[in-house]
Order: structure tokens, then C-alpha cells, then sequence
């Protein structure tokens, strides 16, 4: 989808009373970008050209692909991609050559303003208009010009503000002509096209909502490494340039910048191997690290010394030596430096035993981490991109008062279950460095791990990651995406919002999935493909495949506490999903069948015959629970040895793949021996269940609305949310008149009643606690708060269950119909459903 150029926007008073012209010009550039919108949705490349389309490929060959010499070698790198792409597509490979000479017939000419003479030369003839681009980020044009060159009648020309800019908008061609982002990492194989237009005209993109846009590679200990290490490039024991260099073009065809590299004990340090940084430079990736690494950094494969010498405190120089060496090395590459301080994996930093001396000695370690950027890169501190990661412990110091550089972007993290832990205060705001979000679609950690299937609903991310973007974060977005298989899906929505934050809003959500089932499959089964992973994660976010157990590490087993009718209903549910996949599975073409099992019947199936194993185990019955666990294991061997020719042996491991971590992770299946529980008395009351997205009536106030988010919920539709979260808080006391409000028909006997609300387990966005108001039949509403103890017991079990209850009572004054009155007081608030318990 295009990006359109930001337009300018004019700050000021009106003193001539000119406010009407303003506006209608507002209206008319309004509607100028929804028709550019509209005519963006047709497809820009087809296989019927118009007499001033650009013939990419037609019946006499394919177009000649050319860029300057001095250009950046990833220009270099796309443009030989492109040439591998259109051939994938039609049968037919452009030459690709450096510089123009000779060139004739069609071309597409590749470069970046201000690096390519080629380009600049176009540009200052007046063939090419670059105004747009001019101190842009990351943003390109693709454009058809006429007689751009001597002997070319018609060229196709490509042109980034940047680098990366320039590389995108190769890419961007390469999906354009339908080669999939994951044409490699997901096996998705390209229709065949015999001739490829695309269409005259204009086409501007970017620049990106969010700068700084990428993936950490974490917990690949039972995918990503031992498939490196014993498939893809056993001479390096495990992930490396091999390896990165498939991430690097993954990352830059979804248009993203930037990495955090494997970590894990086992897995080679990224800078041990020599290769890895050029290769990074060589793609334009910048380079990161994970919150635990300060400095570029490896601890768990770089710090030889003992680990108790990791301590700023006691070993000043010894640490800052091992810092040093890693800025030198690599301070002539493009990276973003993690500062500050924890422990050699993830732990709490060594030398400090209280808060006000962390905070101290934190504050100390910038400055010298600073010194360091600012002798190896010859640059200020201030212009040396760098991150704090408020991650676990440390945002509780930040928020203690600890002082970060005001250029150094500030991360916040999510609580590793997908829901962010801290919002940008107004103030804040100002801060030169901006703010950020490390987000979780992978985990391992407590509560229990999830680290087999991906089943983060895009919704939750939608949800989730608008929030943090319209709360000001907005330089640095990471996702923690495992091993990258089988986290596709998210990974990609993740950064298509990053990319373009307007992309998806609550009228298009419901069609991403639809389009990137298109864009893989083809749209005879997008939409049945589409219905079928919406139900996955529906149903997943419910219960993920590695939370079904009823009990912590540590505890011993019990029962889960599913009762009978709801064991059946999803039984029913996994059993009819999974008959749905396999039935779509043999209608989709030989083509399509790897990357159809990868991204859609591996993980439908698997998920269907883990929740098969578990509750038949639960209720008795072994030998349906064993037959499910046996395919279930065949399953998986076929993905680890047949699948794609075995290109993906030792990828995939079921959760837990072995003994490690166990205080972390769920225990291996086997057939239950604790009791089931007896069945209990019914409550003398009645319940009414209530979809929160299906209210009777809806009041907007303030500019402010209850608005369904689509796919997002336990049951249902979807939830409902106050958007904009941007909106103020309403006083309980105001909010009978000025708060929104939906409004639930339901009928019960006179008497008091309880509410049960269920909420989707988001934090506040400000404060400690959840508040929304209730009330009956229009009295005044009383205020119901949810205190949140982040990390505590209720917390835990709440990003288990996928719901944390807020409970109030209210006075029914009569038996008979009624209406429930449910107020925004706090943005923030996700309502999944209610429950109104009356008496019988």
C-alpha cells in the first residue's frame, strides 16, 4: 500500500481570517489522498499493459537493470535480487549492469539521491523530480520516465532519499510483480506471470512512521540455532553470515532496519565471526543489541572473565576495557548502542544492593559509555544513536527518578504476554530521543514460556502497539520473534504498523489477514484461509497451546479446572478448525503446499491436536489423548525432515523441547494421574453472558467513543476499547452526562446483581489501576477500579487466562428488562465480555 508523503502542515493564528480557505483546502488535499488511496489499492504492475506502461517483461525479453558504481552495495544487493525476482516470476532473468553504458531497450535504473551520478544526473536534466525525497528518511519513489537516456525510450527508474530508502523501493517492486517477503523463510513460491507492466505514473513512499524498525532473534535453542548449526552452515556451528544474510533481505523486503542478533549461550556471538558486521553494512542494517547487552556486547558468548567480575562497581575498569574494544571494532558501522547496565543473561546488575545506588551508578555508567561513542565514532554523544531499555527491574529505577541522557531513546517494554508496561507521560514528550517499544511474540519466562507456536492475535498487536505509537513512542520498535518460524504473520503485521502506522486502523484490521492470504495463497482461498487463522488465534488467545496445564513449574499437577461442557466446546471448536485446514490443504496446487503447511496447517493441526492431548488426557480418555499425541509427534517429524526437501530439519521443537529452563516452562505431556475434580452443586443464580461488541446503544463524548476492536477477545468478535487512548480522563462524578457509554439490554428478577467484567489484561496507561464506570437504567454510575500489581499472582494468572476480572454489585429494582450502563472513565480499558449473575 502506498505511504504518501507527509503534507505540511502550517502552525499559527489566522489574523487575516483565512480559516475558510484553510479548510477547504484541507478538504480538497483530503480528498485528493483518498482517490490516491483508492487508485493505490488497484494494482500498479498487471499483465495487460496500456501504450504508457513500463514493459518489465513482455515477449521479447526482460528489462535491463542498471545503477551506478558508486552507489551503496546494497543497491547492488537489491538489484540482483530483483533480477532473481522477476525471473522466479516469468521465466526470464534481466541483465544487470553497472552504470549506462550500452544500455538500450527498456530499464529500470536503481540509485540513491545524492550517491548515484546516475540519478543526479537524471534529476538535474528535469526527467526526475526529487523535491520529495530531499532530507527524507528511508523514503523512495518509483516513477516511469520517457526518454531518460540516450537509446532508452522508456525506463522504469527507482529512487531512495538514502540507502535504504533505495532498497525498499526495489523491494517494493519485487512484491509489487507477487514475489512474497517470505518467499525463502516460508517457501512461498511466486504465480506465474509471463509478462509484467507497470502502470505509468508516480508512486511515493514512506517516510516510515517509526525510525528505527526491527526483530530480535531470541530463545533459539531449539529452532533457529540447531537448524543452523546442523543444516543451513554446520562450518560455523550454529547461526551465522549464512544465516544473517537471509535475515538482512527478510528484514529490508519488509522494509524494516534494524537487528538484534541470537544471544543465546551456544549460539556464536554475532561479532565472533568476522563476517557478520561488514555483511550487516553491506545490507544497511543497523545493528543492536538486546537490553541485556550493553554496548554491542554478547556477555553469555564475549565476557571470558567469571561472571561475578561483570561488576561496574568492584571492576570499573576491567568492564569499560570490554566495552571499549567492541566500539572500536565496530564504530564504522551503522549501529544503535544499548547503554547502560543488568547482569551477564538477563538479570539484575551486580554491585548495587539498593535502588538509590543503581539509579546512581547507572547514571554513572552512561557518562562513561557516552565517552566511549564519542572517541571511536568522532561524533557528540548527542548525534550517536543509543537506547535504554527500561526492561523488567530497570523501568522500576527509571521511574525511581534514574536520569537518561535526554538524546537517548528511552524503550518500554512490554510484560513479555504482549501488553505494554509504561505509556509516554506529556511531558516526556519533549525529549529529544523520543521513545520506544521491545514487544514480545516470544518468550521464555515466567509464568511459562511460549515458545512452540506464534498466537498473538494481530489484533492485540494492533491494539497494543497504537496505543504506545499515539502515547509518543515512536523511534525504536523491536519485536522479540523467537526464531522467526513460525512467527510470519505477526512478525509482518508488527512491521507494516511500524512501517505505516495508518495502514491498519479499525475498518482495515479485518482485512490483513485476508491480504496477506491473497498476496501467499492466491484469492481463490484468501478469505477461507483468512477465517481459518482468525479463528487460531481467537481460540489460542483463550488458552495458548503451551498454557494449557493447570499448574505452575515448581507445583505439582493438578487439574485445569475446564469444566465438562466447556472441554466439549473446544473440542468441538479444534476439531471443526482443524477439519477446515485439512480439507483447504488439498485444494490448494503443488506449488503452494510447503509454505500451506508451514504458515497454516502446521500450526492450525498442531495447536488442534495439543488441545485434543490435553483435554482427552484430562477427562480419561488415553487412548484418544495418545492417538493425538502420536500425530502430533508425526507432525512435527515431517516438518523436521520432509518438508521443503528437508530444508528445514531441526527447525521445529514442540514446547518443552527438552529439560532445560523447567522452572520456566510447561511439563511434557503425558497422560494425567491427579484426580478429576467432583462435580459441583449449580449456583442458585442465574448468569447472562454479554459480547461487549454487541451492545444496544453507544454515546460518543468528547471526542471520545467505545469502539469495537476487531478479532480481539477470548469469545466473540471482538472488544471494545475508548479510542482515541489519546482521550482524557472523566471524573466518575461527570460521567452520567460527559463520559462515553455503551449501553446491554438484559433481563433479571429484582434484587442485587453481580457484574463480572471481563477485561482483556492490558495495563493502565497511566496510574495502578483499570476504571471504568457502571450503572442501571441511567442512575448515576458507580466508579469500578482494578488494581494492577504488575508481576504479582493476579497479573500472572491474568496473561495465562487472557482476561483479568473486575467485579461490582449492583441494585436491580424490578424484575423485568433492564439496561447496563458501562462509562469510560480511563482510556486503556478492554472489555471482553460481562457476566450479570441475578438471583434465579
Amino acid at each position: 500500500m502506498v505511504a504518501a508523503m507527509s503534507p505540511c502542515t502550517i502552525a499559527g493564528t489566522d489574523p487575516r481570517g483565512y480559516g475558510w480557505l484553510r479548510a477547504l483546502a484541507g478538504a480538497l488535499v483530503t480528498l485528493a489522498l483518498f482517490a490516491g488511496a483508492a487508485q493505490a489499492a488497484e494494482p500498479w504492475v498487471r499483465q495487460v499493459g496500456a501504450p504508457a506502461d513500463f514493459a518489465l517483461v513482455d515477449a521479447s525479453g526482460a528489462a535491463t537493470i542498471a545503477f551506478a558504481r558508486e552507489d551503496d552495495k546494497v543497491v547492488d544487493i537489491a538489484a540482483h535480487d530483483l533480477a532473481a525476482d522477476v525471473e522466479r516470476v516469468s521465466g526470464r532473468k534481466p541483465a544487470v549492469q553497472v552504470g549506462t553504458q550500452g544500455l538500450h531497450g527498456p530499464a529500470v535504473l536503481v540509485g540513491t539521491m545524492g550517491k548515484s551520478a546516475l540519478i543526479d544526473a537524471l534529476a538535474a536534466a528535469g526527467k526526475l523530480d526529487v523535491r520529495a525525497l530531499r532530507g527524507a528518511w528511508e523514503s523512495f519513489v518509483i516513477v516511469t520516465v520517457e526518454q531518460p537516456l540516450p537509446g532508452v525510450a522508456r525506463a522504469l527508474v527507482i529512487v531512495g532519499s538514502d540507502r535504504r530508502g533505495t532498497a525498499f523501493g526495489v523491494y517494493e517492486l519485487a512484491q509489487a510483480i507477487g514475489v512474497s517477503p517470505w518467499y525463502w523463510w516460508a517457501d512461498v513460491a511466486p504465480e506465474k506471470k509471463p509478462v509484467l507492466f507497470v502502470r505509468a505514473g508516480t508512486r511515493r513512499f514512506g517516510p516510515p512512521s517509526v525510525k528505527y524498525r526491527g526483530i530480535f532473534i531470541n530463545d533459539e535453542d531449539w529452532g533457529l540455532q540447531p537448524w543452523a548449526a546442523r543444516t543451513l552452515e554446520p562450518e560455523h556451528g550454529g547461526i551465522g553470515p549464512k544465516t544473517y544474510a537471509r535475515v538482512f533481505e527478510l528484514l529490508l523486503r519488509l522494509k524494516a532496519n534494524t537487528l538484534w542478533p541470537a544471544m543465546h549461550p551456544g549460539t556464536p556471538a554475532f561479532n565472533s565471526l568476522p563476517q557478520n558486521a561488514p555483511l550487516a553494512d553491506d545490507y544497511a542494517i543497523v545493528m543492536g543489541a538486546s537490553h541485556a547487552e550493553p554496548m554491542l556486547r554478547n556477555n553469555v558468548g564475549e565476557w571470558k572473565a567469571p561472571a561475578d567480575d561483570y561488576n561496574f562497581l568492584t571492576n570499573r575498569d576491567g568492564v569499560l576495557d570490554y566495552w571499549d574494544r567492541r566500539v572500536a571494532t565496530n564504530a564504522r558501522y551503522e549501529n544503535m548502542y544499548t547503554v547502560g547496565m543488568r547482569g551477564v543473561h538477563d538479570s539484575r546488575m551486580q554491585g548495587p544492593k539498593t535502588d538509590p545506588e543503581r539509579v546512581a551508578l547507572l547514571e554513572h555508567i552512561f557518562a562513561d559509555q557516552r565517552a566511549l561513542l564519542t572517541r571511536h565514532t568522532g561524533k557528540p554523544a548527542e548525534q550517536v544513536p543509543q537506547v535504554f531499555a527500561a526492561y523488567k527491574e530497570v523501568l522500576g529505577l527509571y521511574r525511581e527518578g534514574l536520569k537518561v541522557p535526554d538524546d537517548v531513546t528511552i524503550m518500554w517494554p512490554d510484560d513479555n504476554f504482549g501488553y505494554v508496561r509504561s505509556y509516554t507521560s506529556a511531558a516526556e514528550r519533549q525529549r529529544a530521543g523520543g521513545f520506544g517499544v521491545y514487544y514480545h511474540l516470544s518468550y521464555l519466562g515466567a509464568p511459562l514460556s511460549y515458545l512452540w507456536l506464534s498466537t498473538t492475535p494481530p489484533a492485540l498487536v494492533w491494539e497494543e502497539m497504537t496505543k504506545a505509537y499515539d502515547a509518543g513512542a515512536q523511534q525504536l520498535w523491536i519485536a522479540n520473534v523467537g526464531d522467526i518460524k513460525p512467527a510470519e504473520i505477526d512478525t509482518e503485521f508488527f512491521l507494516q504498523m511500524a512501517w505505516d502506522i495508518k495502514r491498519w486502523d479499525l475498518a482495515t484490521l479485518p482485512n490483513f489477514l485476508v491480504e496477506w492470504a491473497a498476496r501467499e495463497f492466491g484469492p481463490a482461498h484468501a478469505r477461507a484461509i483468512a477465517a481459518i487463522m482468525a479463528k487460531y488465534y481467537q481460540l489460542n488467545f483463550a488458552r495458548k497451546p503451551e498454557h494449557l496445564q493447570g499448574w505452575l513449574p515448581k507445583e505439582a499437577p493438578r487439574h485445569s479446572g475446564m469444566d465438562s461442557a466447556a472441554a466439549q466446546a473446544r473440542l468441538r471448536a479444534f476439531a471443526n478448525l482443524r477439519e477446515r485446514a485439512e480439507r483447504l490443504r488439498a485444494a490448494i496446487g503443488p506449488l503452494k503446499q510447503d509454505a500451506y503447511f508451514e504458515l497454516v496447517a502446521y500450526p492450525v493441526v498442531a495447536a488442534a491436536l495439543a488441545n485434543q492431548r490435553f483435554i482427552e488426557g484430562e477427562q480419561g480418555n488415553s487412548a484418544a489423548a495418545s492417538a493425538a499425541n502420536a500425530r502430533l509427534d508425526a507432525l512435527t517429524e515431517y516438518w523436521n525432515t520432509g518438508l521443503a526437501n528437508g530444508k528445514w530439519r531441526h527447525m521445529m521443537a514442540q514446547e518443552p523441547a527438552d529439560g532445560q529452563w523447567r522452572s520456566l516452562r510447561a511439563s511434557k505431556w503425558q497422560m494425567p494421574t491427579y484426580a478429576r475434580p467432583a462435580a459441583g452443586t449449580p449456583a442458585p443464580v442465574r448468569t447472562t453472558t454479554i459480547e461487549a461488541e454487541r451492545p444496544v446503544g453507544v454515546r460518543d463524548a468528547g471526542g471520545a467513543g467505545w469502539k469495537v476492536i476487531p478479532g480481539l477477545g477470548t469469545s466473540g468478535e471482538g472488544a471494545i476499547a475508548i479510542l482515541p487512548t489519546t482521550a482524557a480522563s472523566v471524573p466518575i462524578g461527570d460521567a452520567l452526562a460527559h463520559a462515553a457509554r455503551v449501553d446491554y439490554r438484559f433481563t433479571a428478577a429484582a434484587g442485587r446483581a453481580k457484574l463480572r467484567v471481563h477485561l482483556i489484561p492490558a495495563h493502565p496507561m497511566a496510574g495502578a489501576a483499570l476504571r471504568f464506570g457502571v450503572g442501571i437504567d441511567g442512575a448515576a454510575p458507580q466508579l469500578v477500579t482494578l488494581e494492577f500489581k504488575d508481576g504479582g499472582a493476579e497479573w500472572a494468572q491474568g496473561v495465562l487466562d487472557a482476561t483479568r476480572l473486575a467485579v461490582a454489585a449492583v441494585d436491580v429494582a424490578s424484575t423485568g428488562p433492564h439496561t447496563l450502563q458501562i462509562y469510560g472513565i480511563d482510556a486503556g480499558v478492554i472489555i471482553d465480555s460481562i457476566d450479570i449473575e441475578t438471583p434465579q
